[in-house]
């Protein structure tokens, strides 16, 4: 199995970058944002975000360049450039417009060039050079079209079909090279040499031409490279060689012609054809690949092996031991010269599990699922098969005995006779030993996953466990670890990294190693302590390592910022192995990959906003201008804002904090995501800062934009100075409103005064009246009074006179004469008549017109009712009336119902009350 140790390879499939599958060209500007000629047009990638924009005639893209701020690009029969407008977006402006009438039918346009201020754009038939200063073209058009054109500092050569290669001098071709070699070869590129030309053709290698000498530059890979078609070549900043296959991937030789990396299809690449190579400002390698496009991180610390077939699996454990890389897999025990390129050899016997590799005194001990091994060379020894072995501890005070962690405990292995071999297993404890670690005095402390943390003493024949103690705290936890660094025991878990305390013998958080746990980082307690004393531990977004300070007992600690999502290794098994002074080889599920940490420093990037949306609430987005500062509309109060670091390393993610000045006092948490939203910004001023971090180190600059959300019409200062004339004017009216209605006030005052003042003088006269009236009231009732005393007097008068006649009758019997005269003269004196005719005069004075309106109201009434009535209106019983008609009592009470009758009074109205009340 191949086992050469790769850059990586960050992959852009055409589902990510939304775009063509074919990319034929790829360019670079000032900014580090990366253009590619797609098969649908401009692809534009700022390390965050991709964005196309479509070719202008919806033809395939075939170049594209970036010179000074302007973007140049070639498609089919259009060629012209794009510059960035204020929004961030770019905008296309055709050239070759200009000259329509010029372009060939059917031309497309593969190559653009630079040279002063002239801009090349050839096609296969020609080469149109345009002047930037005179905005003028010139046509170069070979008789036999141009194949391809190359540039090279301070030339411009062109390859025609059939007659060789030329060079531009004067606006014109000139043969510098009719070799038989390069005319029936394909040219794919050429490189300027101190005195020379190096000429890459496509299927029979390189040449360097001096003069007019062609000669062949032999390389590691000429067979290969003749048979794989090479379709693009780049010379690198290194000095080295970069050469895209149709059929083979990438080949990268030294400038010497040695092979330096095979990248192909098996090895990580997207595609086997590789249609354009570009190299980044980072020194990149950007392929635009037949189905995708691929970036080799070439200039990196950090190159991986990757095992696509699944021979090697997981690594658990490596070592270098003798000059050979022993790698521990889920598949059993691999080896390789660990200075060469060559395959990974099985160990034999070994196949099954292997967790763990140590070398103590020149001897190699790999702890396996099947017990212990004796490695030498490529060949193993079983010398313990009773058990799964975890881990080896070796003892301080006996260099011929070696403690091993197993399945069901711990046993000891023995040098004897220069043979290590099993000596016996320790009585008392039987828990899995995964991890454990031994104190001079012959303390074991152990780490179980499911039951937490124990002690116990060693004899000193390591044949029993004593003194057992099994820990509440720290508790338990998964993935736990437990470690000896710097002469001190450490255990680690999601609640953080505790240290034991000699003294006390317990353990006590340890806060600088604890810090890295926080803010949701913790994946896994693994503790890794490597060879130049470095204790390494792993968490969600970093690894970190730990050493000590030459200057202080303090501990350094170092960040690399590698997240656990992109280095691919078992939880909790994470496994780093110091390969070198400063190589470490870390263990994957797929493989493994080697990091140089001297070589983790990055270059400075800067933060940028690159695109800025704004909208109305459910609406679609529109672009606003990046530079300056922007205003909005009250109603287009949602902002969207994109922000990059452009940079494309693989395992390097860039971390953003954000602050909106005038709606948070306080910087957002650090996250790799690179946008935010703010929705219903109120009206008001507003500055939004983003800064980043990129492998762990802060970037100087801080990206700006100050913008304002401007009030509503409505809350506007014309509409506060319309509101306040309005409220002017609406005052002045009311203020006339209310001098009226007080003006009315005042007069209806008066006149309700002067009303009140006639009511008063009516209330006056109406209480004169009616004291008249009571006075004419007592008036007439003193008459009635008089006229009811003088009715009964007359009416007792009568009474009199008629007992007197009575007795009067009885003498006259005697036959007295005189008495007869007294008689009639009585008679004459009490007729009824005369009474009346008194009465009524006297009735009438004193309630003037009664009888009239009694008469009126019923004018079936006789003067004998009407009389009746006259009595009843003075209130007189029957008894007092009885005499005045000369009747009985009965016979009044007769005159009464009949009167009632006439009157046609109802049964409930009393005659009398009826009466009065006429």
């Amino acid at each position: 199995m191949f086992s050469q140790e790769l850059p990586p390879i960050v992959k852009y499939p055409s589902t990510v970058y939304g775009a063509g599958n074919q990319s034929w060209m790829i360019s670079q500007d000032d900014q580090n944002i990366v253009y590619f000629a797609n098969n649908e047009g401009l692809l534009e990638y700022n390390g965050t975000n991709w964005k196309l924009y479509p070719t202008p005639n919806e033809t395939i893209m075939r170049s594209v360049k970036v010179i000074d701020n302007k973007v140049y690009t070639g498609c089919y029969m259009n060629f012209g450039y794009w510059t960035r407008q204020a929004n961030g977006k770019l905008k296309y402006f055709s050239l070759s417009d200009t000259i329509k009438n010029k372009i060939l039918d059917d031309e497309q346009f593969w190559n653009i060039l630079k040279y002063d201020h002239w801009i090349l754009f050839q096609s296969l038939n020609r080469i149109y050079i345009y002047d930037t200063k005179t905005k003028s073209f010139k046509i170069i058009a070979p008789k036999n079209g141009v194949v391809k054109s190359f540039g090279t500092k301070n030339s411009i050569y062109y390859q025609t079909m059939n007659e060789g290669l030329f060079e531009l001098e004067a606006g014109k071709g000139k043969l510098i090279s009719n070799s038989s070699i390069l005319k029936k070869n394909i040219i794919v590129n050429i490189f300027a040499l101190d005195d020379s030309l190096l000429i890459h053709t496509q299927l029979d290698g390189f040449y360097k031409l001096v003069g007019s000498v062609l000669t062949p530059v032999a390389t590691e890979v000429d067979s290969q490279i003749k048979s794989s078609f090479v379709y693009s070549s780049q010379k690198l900043h290194d000095g080295s060689y970069a050469l895209g296959t149709v059929s083979n991937g990438i080949f990268i030789l030294s400038d010497t012609g040695k092979l330096n990396y095979h990248i192909s299809q098996s090895k990580g690449l997207s595609n086997n054809t590789a249609l354009s190579l570009f190299e980044d400002k980072d020194q990149n390698v950007w392929v635009g690949l037949d189905n995708g496009i691929n970036c080799i991180n070439l200039q990196t610390p950090v190159h991986n092996f990757t095992d696509d077939t699944g021979i090697l699996g997981t690594v658990y454990a490596s070592i270098t031991h003798n000059g050979m890389l022993y790698v521990g897999t889920n598949q059993g025990l691999f080896c390789k010269n660990y200075h060469s390129k060559g395959e990974f050899q099985f160990i034999k016997g070994t196949k099954g599990q292997v967790w763990s590799l140590f070398e103590y005194e020149k001897t190699l001990f790999c702890g396996h699922d099947s017990g212990t091994f004796i490695i030498e060379n490529a060949s193993a020894k079983n010398i313990f098969r009773s058990s799964g072995t975890w881990k080896f501890e070796s003892l301080l005070s006996n260099k011929n005995i070696v403690l091993q962690g197993n399945y069901y405990g711990i046993s000891v292995l023995e040098k004897i006779n220069n043979q290590w071999q099993f000596k016996n297993k320790i009585q008392g404890f039987n828990y899995s030993s995964r991890y454990f670690e031994i104190t001079p005095n012959l303390e074991v402390y152990v780490s179980h996953e499911y039951k937490g943390i124990f002690r116990f003493k060693l004899d000193n024949s390591f044949s029993e466990a004593k003194q057992f103690h099994a820990y509440s705290f720290p508790e338990k936890g998964k993935n736990a670890s437990l470690t000896k660094f710097n002469n001190a025991i450490y255990y680690a878990h999601k609640d953080g990294i505790f240290k034991l305390n000699p003294a006390t013998k317990q353990f006590e958080k340890d806060k600088l190693l604890s810090s890295i746990f926080e803010q949701d980082e913790y994946t896994s307690g693994k503790l890794i302590v490597d060879q130049s004393n470095k204790i390494w531990l792993f968490s969600k977004n970093y690894i970190h390592y730990f050493s000590a300070s030459k200057l202080s007992n303090q501990l350094k600690q170092n960040v690399i910022p590698i997240p656990s999502s992109l280095t691919n290794s078992m939880l909790g098994f994470e496994n780093i192995t110091q390969i070198s002074k400063s190589t470490y080889l870390i263990g994957t599920t797929d493989g493994y990959y080697t990091l140089n940490i001297d070589d983790v420093s990055f270059k400075n990037y800067t933060v940028s906003i690159s695109e800025i949306l704004i909208n109305k609430q459910n609406q679609a987005l529109k672009n606003v201008v990046l530079n300056g500062e922007g205003s909005f509309k009250s109603n287009e109060n949602n902002i969207t804002l994109y922000y990059t670091v452009p940079e494309y390393n693989k395992y390097i993610n860039s971390e953003y904090q954000y602050l909106l000045e005038g709606f948070q006092e306080e910087w957002s948490e650090w996250s790799t995501k690179s946008s935010v939203n703010f929705k219903n910004l109120p009206a008001g001023k507003y500055t939004f800062k983003v800064r980043a971090k990129y492998a762990n180190t802060l970037l100087q600059n801080t990206a700006t934009y100050t913008f304002d959300v401007l009030r509503p019409w409505y809350l506007t200062n014309v509409a506060y100075l319309i509101y306040l004339l309005m409220l002017v004017v609406i005052g002045y009216f009311i203020n006339k409103g209310y001098r009226n209605f007080y003006q009315k006030q005042k007069e209806k005052l008066i006149e309700e005064n002067n009303l009140l003042l006639e009511i008063k003088e009516l209330e006056n006269e109406q209480q004169l009246m009616k004291l008249r009236n009571e006075q004419l009231s007592q008036d007439v009732d003193n008459k009635n009074r008089e006229l009811a005393v003088s009715t009964m007097t007359l009416n007792s008068k009568n009474e009199l006179l008629a007992f007197i006649k009575e007795d009067l009758k009885k003498t006259s019997q005697d036959g007295n004469k005189n008495i007869k005269s007294v008689i009639r003269t009585i008679n004459d004196n009490i007729t009824e008549e005369d009474s009346w005719k008194v009465f009524k005069e006297a009735f009438d004075n004193a309630d003037k017109d009664f009888l009239k309106r009694m008469k009126l109201i019923h004018p079936l009434l006789t003067p004998n009712d009407l009389r009746l009535c006259a009595y009843l209106r003075l209130n007189l019983s029957s008894k007092e009336i009885a005499p005045l008609f000369n009747i009985s009592v009965r016979s009044v009470e007769i005159k009464r119902y009949r009167l009632r009758k006439k009157m046609e009074l109802q049964h409930e109205i009393g005659l009398t009350e009826y009466i009065l009340s006429v």
